[in-house]
């Protein structure tokens, strides 16, 4: 066999080897030492192949389609600083449990560190972010070398989906001549072996013992005052397993947006969807302590709700991941369970005596603040004017069924948490919250369209948008439909509620850092459409027309800053003001 059957070989039985085991997406940025693999991908028969040409938002574009469709994708990039370009999002994907196949093409070994172009060291370049790494061997036709790549092949995607999911590298050193050979017999079954896959790779839930069990139940039942919190979470049928939960229990649910709870055909009798505003009320923080809390998925993120439960003392908070990981900033907690989070739910609620579940006053007290509480955001926001909160309001109402949100980080994802109140459709909404960054996340939604023909909306600020204008460049190439809501408050929004505000010297420049750019002329460059709206009578037209058209639509909705922080913190201090003047006159319990 000569070298460039070898390498075929070799190539061809790893590529085919990850769609037997279930591989279907891989995105590819164009280069050199690639080739061999990238060419056997685009050939194979069984592979969706997305080409996006900047690294950054490649790698983004992935985790995107990987955090929708809960299955590993590859990413294939060339070596050098290609692959370096992958390392914000590799972040992302390691905290945020998205499983990634990170495949880099490399400089042989003669060739590394000696002055040869486009050669770094990529060995272990993503350091503890990646859950595995492996310096795939020089490439072989042999047929122990075509199972080694195989087993490879299985075993990433394997370590890629297992508990907690994440990325896992490999590196691929390639000798020249790189072009495969496409006229191989039997191209795709070197090395088979006549099952479903080489190595196939089982990965299970961890369960509880029954004494486990009885002990987590004697915390739980001996409590009247609890809470339920569930972060970030995407598990369909775990709604209707806490729902149940907090019924039999009797305790309300504070739901994050990004919980699904919010959203759906499913009882929200129990779920607190403004807490975020409510528990910045001092008094109401002092007299309302829970002796227990259950806590399911990622830390919310609201920081009040951090806050509060850092403030607590003498009570228990049982973390709840079936991933096995460590979620836990309040450092409170007293027991880390890693065990399936519904059948931890059914698991309670079988334990629970069985009857009446009458509302205790414990929860009647939260229901009827988180009421009080809606009913003054809902009129604060009312009005013309162009309140950033705002967006959310009208995009609740202006969504159809079966659509989803994604909201890039800073003031977005604040205000979605604040105005993005229960409702009965079927809204699914992401983020990308696991390092909170606002590089890619043009690209991650970009991503997350590839994966459904149901519309998606990306509510993003101008910075976050700025930082991934590459990203758009998918949308052109791959035809992907999309409505971009850009609100546009001339900078860095969510400084203007730190500290650093009161620096004033040099705040703009540090911080606020306004960059006036005019995005309709970076919009029509990628093929899409631009509206900046002036009312919310022309950004309700702008949404309906941009929902029910193809391709990729803008709508800017500008803001001020100074504005902005205004009428948050006024919004705050009459929801407090309103729970302190209750629980003065004794209103409630």
């Amino acid at each position: 066999m000569t070298q460039n059957d070898s390498l075929t070989a070799y190539v061809a039985s790893f590529v085919d080897e990850l769609v037997r085991v279930g591989v279907t997406n891989v995105v590819i940025s164009p280069g050199s030492r690639s080739t061999p693999m990238a060419i056997l991908m685009a050939e194979h028969p069984n592979l969706n192949v997305y080409v996006n040409i900047d690294e950054r938002s490649a790698a983004f574009f992935a985790l995107g389609i990987a955090k929708a469709k809960k299955s590993a994708v590859a990413i294939l990039c060339t070596s050098g600083t290609a692959a370096a370009n992958y390392y914000p999002a590799i972040v992302e994907a390691s905290i945020s449990r998205v499983p990634l196949l990170v495949l880099t093409a490399d400089r042989p070994h003669e060739l590394r560190d000696v002055g040869a172009p486009q050669a770094i060291d990529q060995l272990h370049l993503f350091g503890k972010y990646a859950k595995w790494f492996v310096e795939m061997a020089i490439p072989e036709g042999s047929d122990e070398m075509l199972r080694y790549v195989r087993t490879v092949a299985a075993r990433a995607t394997g370590k890629a989906l297992a508990s907690p999911a994440g990325p896992v590298h490999l590196n691929f050193p390639f000798r020249e001549p790189l072009l495969p050979n496409l006229k191989m017999d039997n191209l795709w079954n070197k090395g088979q072996c006549n099952q479903p896959s080489h190595v196939n790779v089982l990965i299970g839930d961890p369960k509880l013992e029954e004494v486990d069990i009885e002990y987590l139940y004697s915390i739980i039942g001996s409590n009247e005052k609890g809470l339920i919190i569930c972060g970030e979470h995407y598990e369909g049928n775990f709604t209707d397993s806490v729902v149940k939960l907090a019924e039999v229990l009797q305790f309300p649910i504070l739901a994050d947006p990004l919980s699904q709870l919010r959203s759906g055909s499913h009882s929200k009798e129990y779920i607190i969807d403004c807490y975020d505003a409510f528990l910045r009320n001092h008094e109401f923080i002092n007299e309302y302590k829970p002796g227990v809390v259950i806590r399911f998925g990622a830390m919310p993120i609201s920081k009040a709700l951090l806050l509060y439960l850092k403030s607590l003392t003498n009570y228990k908070q049982i973390v709840v991941d079936g991933d096995g990981g460590w979620r836990e900033p309040t450092l409170t907690a007293s027991e880390m369970v890693y065990c399936n989070e519904i059948d931890f739910c059914e698991a309670i609620v079988k334990k629970r005596t069985k009857g009446n579940h009458s509302s205790s006053q414990w929860l009647k007290t939260w229901l009827h603040i988180n009421e009080r509480t809606k009913t003054k955001i809902y009129k604060a926001n009312m009005g013309e004017t162009l309140v950033e909160g705002k967006v959310f309001n009208e995009i609740l109402q202006l969504l159809p069924n079966d659509s989803t949100v994604f909201v890039g980080n800073s003031m977005p994802i604040r205000d979605l948490d604040t105005f993005f109140i229960n409702n009965e459709k079927n809204i699914k909404v992401m983020a990308n919250r696991g390092a909170n960054g606002i590089d890619g996340v043009v690209s991650t939604a970009l991503g997350v369209c590839t994966t459904s023909d149901s519309p998606l909306v990306l509510v993003i600020g101008d910075l976050s948008f700025y930082h991934d204008l590459n990203g758009l460049l998918a949308a052109k190439q791959h035809r992907i439909s999309i409505t971009i809501v850009l609100i546009n408050n001339e900078g860095g929004g969510i400084f203007s509620f730190l500290p650093q505000a009161k620096e004033e010297t040099h705040f703009e420049t540090l911080f606020g850092t306004p960059i006036e750019l005019d995005y309709k002329h970076v919009v029509k460059m990628y093929g899409g459409t631009f509206e900046r709206i002036l009312s919310w009578q022309t950004f309700q037209q702008a949404f309906e027309n941009s929902i029910n058209t193809t391709g990729l639509s803008v709508i800017e909705v500008p803001s001020n800053r100074a504005e902005n922080v205004m009428i948050h913190r006024t919004l705050w201090n009459h929801v407090s003001q309103e729970i302190s003047n209750f629980i003065a006159n004794g209103e409630i319990e």
